[in-house]
């Protein structure tokens, strides 16, 4: 009988990395989903403090996060398929994620800044390892 081997597989760090930030980004995504459905079914939900420089409409920006948490989930679902493009889409989504929710301070300054760091540990995750190691996963 022979086996065929190609190598050592992807190591445990990799592979714990990429699922680490794939279910995250499936979380953000879900949690950016309901944050935008609770400022479109009620938009006095979100107050702002007067005097902020970004006055925005809670109920567009709550349609931009439930569409946004959804492609934030896309793609989280990529990166735990194991998908090289998935990494580059989760990493350019959670940058455009993170700035979103600097806008999003004023209204909820916890959540926002909850976000904020949940999406720079899925950068820090899924640039981490390099090209080679994604492959093998």
């Amino acid at each position: 009988m022979t086996t065929t081997d190609s190598g050592p597989g992807p190591s445990g760090w990799v592979v714990g990395l990429a699922s680490f930030a794939g279910f995250m980004l499936i979380l953000v995504g879900m949690f950016q989903f309901f944050e935008g459905l609770a400022a479109v079914i009620n938009d006095d939900y979100f107050v702002v403090g007067r005097n902020y420089t970004y006055d925005l409409d809670t109920t567009a920006w709550g349609w931009l996060h439930m569409v946004w948490g959804a492609i934030v989930l896309a793609a989280g679902l990529g990166v735990l398929s194991g998908r090289v493009w998935a990494r580059v889409v989760g990493i350019m989504v959670a940058i455009v994620g993170a700035l979103s929710q600097f806008f999003y301070i004023p209204y909820y300054p916890v959540w926002a800044v909850l976000i904020i760091a949940l999406y720079v540990a899925c950068i820090w995750a899924l640039a981490v390892y390099g090209r080679d190691e994604a492959v093998g996963y």
